[in-house]
C-alpha cells in the first residue's frame, strides 16, 4: 500500500531531521543508494564504450567522420563512468517543522578558513620568536 502525500511528507521530514541531527549515520545509511547509482554508470559507460568501438570500426571501413564521433563516444562515456554520481543535497529542518536548502558556504557563521587558521599560526610563531 503507497503511502499518502501526508506520510511521504512527513516521512522526507524525518530523514532530513536525521540528516541534521546524525550526518555521518544518514550518510551511511544512503551508501547503499549511492553503490547502485555508481553501477549503473559503470554499465552506461562500458555500453557508451563498446557503442564508441563499435563506431570507431565503421569509421575504419567508411569515413573518418564516423571514426572521430565513435572515439568521441568512447571517451565520453568512460568519463561518465568514472565520475562519481552526485549526491542530493539535503535542507536544513527549522523549528517549525519547514525546510530549507543546506547553506553552501560549508562555514557555520564566525567559524575561520583554513587560510586564517594558517594566518593566525604564523603571526603566533613569529610573536614568540
Amino acid at each position: 500500500m503507497p503511502l499518502s502525500d501526508h506520510e511521504q511528507k512527513m516521512l522526507e521530514q524525518m530523514e532530513q531531521a536525521l540528516a541534521a541531527e546524525d550526518p555521518k549515520f544518514a550518510s551511511q545509511m544512503q551508501g547503499s543508494s549511492l553503490a547502485s547509482m555508481q553501477r549503473r554508470r559503470w554499465l552506461i559507460g562500458a555500453v557508451g564504450i563498446v557503442l564508441g568501438l563499435a563506431l570507431v570500426l565503421v569509421g575504419v571501413n567508411t569515413t573518418m567522420w564516423v571514426g572521430a564521433i565513435g572515439f568521441a563516444v568512447m571517451v565520453t562515456a568512460a568519463v561518465f563512468a568514472a565520475t562519481p554520481p552526485r549526491r542530493a543535497a539535503l535542507g536544513v529542518v527549522r523549528g517549525d517543522g519547514s525546510t530549507a536548502p543546506h547553506s553552501s558556504g560549508g562555514r557555520k557563521k564566525g567559524q575561520k578558513s583554513f587560510m586564517d587558521r594558517l594566518d593566525d599560526r604564523w603571526e603566533k610563531r613569529q610573536n614568540n620568536w
